[in-house]
């Protein structure tokens, strides 16, 4: 069976390992290649290296910010599409200093994640409310 969907690899940066664990295995069971990282450390290590098609990163790490990642990934002139899954209200400043693919607040929906993860969109995405 041949993969069409636009990501196919996907890095979860997020520090809380239950919420980790549980998109990790949804994302898998759909196909997707995942890797997960705690900190802001990993996650620079891991784009670095596997290169991820997608990025779901926390904006609150044990180590630096998500923001810090963000800034670290331009000055090194890495491009991965990011979605910003945060607790913390997000301001349309950052939204427009970083562009991420979308903004999901947390606590959110896993179906909204996974309907934007496969989605075909490169708006700005916003979770539904149904």
């Amino acid at each position: 069976m041949e993969l069409s969907m636009r990501y196919q690899t996907i890095l979860i940066v997020e520090d809380e390992a239950t919420l980790r664990q549980v998109i990790s295995r949804n994302l898998e069971a759909r196909g997707h290649a995942v890797q997960g990282a705690a900190t802001a450390r990993e996650a620079l290590r891991y784009l670095t290296e596997w290169k991820p098609d997608l990025m779901l990163l926390d904006i609150n790490l044990p180590d630096r910010s998500g923001w810090d990642v963000l800034r670290e990934l331009r000055e090194r002139r890495i491009q991965v599409a990011t979605v910003i899954v945060s607790a913390v209200r997000v301001s349309p400043a950052r939204l427009e200093e970083f562009r991420p693919v979308a903004y999901l607040p947390k606590p959110f929906p896993l179906d909204a994640l996974l309907r934007l993860v496969d989605s075909e969109e490169d708006e700005l995405a916003q979770p539904e409310v149904e």
